[in-house]
C-alpha cells in the first residue's frame, strides 16, 4: 500500500481526525447525549462527585459515568495506538487510566469554589500535577506510556472545531471582525519579528508559540501552533504557564481599570475580548461590565478562535518552507525549496479536522436543525463536544507535566527573554486592540450593539 494511504491509519494527525469523526457520529446519532463533568465543591470534596456538573442533577452514578468515560476514551484511543504502533496497547491503556485519573484530580482542584473564582483553570492544575510527579518521584514507565500528549491535543482541537460556528461569529458584524482579524495577525508577526530580530532568541519554536498564545486565544492557540511547528513539550509548557498566570491577572484588573476610567462598557468588552487569553476568563471579565459587555467580549474572542486553524496552517507552511529549510541549508547549502508533496506530507492534518468540523456544524447541521444555532449548541456542543474537548486538553496538560522537568524549562528561559517577549508583546497588543476597538465601535460603527 502506498505511503499516502498507509498514513491514513498510521498517522497521529489522521487518527485525531478519525476520533473526531467517530465522536461526532455517535453524538449526532444520539448514542452519546451527555459527558460527565466533575462538579463544584466548597468544604466537602465529595460534593464534586454528588451531581452532574452541567445540570445539577443529583445522582450517585456520576462516578460510574466517569468510569464509563474513561473506558470509552481508553478503548477508542487504544485502537488508534495499536494501528500507529506508538506503544504496546496494554501498556498504553494502563498508562491512559493513570493520566485520566490525574485529569480528574486537576478538574477536582479547579472546581473548588474559591479556586474557580480566581480563574485558576484545569489546564494549570493538570500541568502542575504532572510536573509534581515528574520532578519528585519521577514518572514511572507504565504511566509515561499513556502520556500521548500530541494525540490528546490534536483530538481536542478537532472537537473544538464544532464550537466555531460562523453564524455566531458574524453576530457582531464588521466591528467584531475588525478587532479580531486586523489586530491578531499584526501582533503575531510583530512579536515573532521582535523575538527573532531584537531579542535574538534562538528558540524560534518558543517565540511563535508565545506570539500565538498572546495574540489569539491562549492555551488553544499555543497547543495548535506547537503541533504545527513540531515544538518540544517544554516550549509549550513554558508558554502556557506564562499565559495562564497573566490571564488571571488581566481577568481581574482590566474590568477594574475600564470602570475606573469611565470607559464605555462595549468598548471595554471588545478590548478585553481581543486581549485576554482565555475564553472563560473573557466571559468572566465581560460579565463584570454587564450582560451586553459579556456578549461582546465573548463573541470577539470567538471570532479570534476562528484564526486557530488559519494560524496553524500558516505556521506549518512557514516552518516547512523557511525555518526548516534554513536549518537544512546550514548542513547542505544546495538544499532546494521543498516540493508541494513534501509540504502536504508535513502539513498538520488535524487542521483539516478542525476546519471540517466548523464548516459541517455551521453550514450543514445548523441549517438542518429545527431550533437552529441554539438547538445545536444545547443538544450537541455544550453537553458533548465541548466537554470532551476539555477532557482531552486536560489529559494533554497532565501528560505534558509528566514528560517535563524544571531543568529543561529553566534552560529555555534565555536570561528572561521569553518573559520580556510576552510583556512587550502583550503591551503592544493592549494598545493596538484598544485603538482598533475604539475606531470600530465608537467611530466607524457606533451603536452596533
Amino acid at each position: 500500500m502506498s505511503n499516502g494511504l498507509s498514513s491514513l491509519y498510521k498517522s497521529e494527525d489522521w487518527w485525531a481526525v478519525w476520533f473526531g469523526v467517530v465522536i461526532f457520529a455517535l453524538t449526532l446519532g444520539g448514542l452519546i447525549s451527555r459527558i460527565p463533568k466533575i462538579g463544584s465543591w466548597t468544604d466537602n470534596p465529595l460534593n464534586a462527585f454528588a451531581s452532574f456538573a452541567d445540570t445539577g442533577e443529583v445522582s450517585g452514578s456520576i462516578v460510574l459515568s466517569l468510569l464509563g468515560l474513561m473506558l470509552g476514551l481508553g478503548i477508542l484511543t487504544t485502537i488508534g495506538i495499536s494501528f500507529m504502533k506508538a506503544a504496546h496497547p496494554g501498556r498504553y491503556f494502563a498508562g491512559f487510566v493513570g493520566v485520566f485519573v490525574l485529569a480528574c484530580v486537576a478538574y477536582w482542584i479547579a472546581h473548588q469554589t474559591n479556586i474557580k473564582y480566581w480563574g485558576l483553570s484545569y489546564a494549570l492544575w493538570a500541568l502542575l500535577v504532572g510536573l509534581l510527579i515528574s520532578n519528585t518521584v519521577g514518572t514511572p514507565k507504565w504511566l509515561r506510556a499513556g502520556a500521548q500528549t500530541e494525540l490528546f491535543i490534536k483530538t481536542g482541537l478537532v472537537l473544538m472545531g464544532a464550537e466555531v460556528l460562523f453564524r455566531k461569529i458574524i453576530s457582531l458584524g464588521p466591528p467584531g471582525l475588525m478587532v479580531a482579524w486586523i489586530v491578531t495577525p499584526v501582533v503575531v508577526v510583530f512579536m515573532f519579528q521582535y523575538g527573532k530580530r531584537y531579542l535574538k532568541m534562538t528558540n524560534l519554536h518558543l517565540v511563535i508559540i508565545i506570539a500565538a498564545a498572546t495574540s489569539v486565544c491562549g492555551v488553544s492557540a499555543a497547543i495548535a501552533t506547537a503541533a504545527a511547528c513540531c515544538a518540544k513539550k517544554e516550549d509549550l509548557t513554558l508558554a502556557v504557564g506564562m499565559t495562564l498566570i497573566f490571564t488571571v491577572l488581566m481577568m481581574f484588573f482590566m474590568p477594574l481599570a475600564i470602570s475606573g476610567l469611565g470607559m464605555d462598557p462595549i468598548l471595554g468588552a471588545a478590548w478585553m475580548g481581543g486581549t485576554i487569553d482565555s475564553t472563560g476568563a473573557v466571559v468572566a471579565a465581560g460579565s463584570m461590565l454587564g450582560p451586553d459587555a459579556e456578549k461582546v467580549a465573548a463573541v470577539v474572542k470567538m471570532i479570534q478562535n476562528v484564526l486557530i486553524g488559519v494560524l496553524a496552517f500558516a505556521v506549518a507552511l512557514y516552518w516547512v518552507t523557511v525555518v526548516d529549510r534554513q536549518q537544512r541549508r546550514k548542513e547542505d547549502p544546495s538544499c532546494a525549496a521543498p516540493s508541494a508533496i513534501e509540504i502536504w506530507h508535513r502539513f498538520p492534518k488535524f487542521v483539516l479536522g478542525f476546519v471540517g468540523a466548523s464548516l459541517f456544524f455551521s453550514f450543514v447541521l445548523v441549517p438542518e436543525a429545527s431550533g437552529g444555532y441554539e438547538a445545536v449548541e444545547a443538544d450537541y456542543i455544550k453537553p458533548v463536544t465541548k466537554v470532551l474537548r476539555g477532557w482531552f486538553f486536560c489529559m494533554a496538560f497532565a501528560a505534558i507535566g509528566l514528560e517535563s522537568n524544571f531543568r529543561d524549562l529553566a534552560s529555555r528561559m534565555e536570561r528572561g527573554k521569553p518573559m520580556i517577549l510576552y510583556a512587550f508583546g502583550q503591551s503592544f497588543n493592549l494598545i493596538l486592540t484598544l485603538l482598533v476597538a475604539y475606531l470600530a465601535f465608537m467611530v466607524f460603527f457606533p451603536g452596533a450593539i
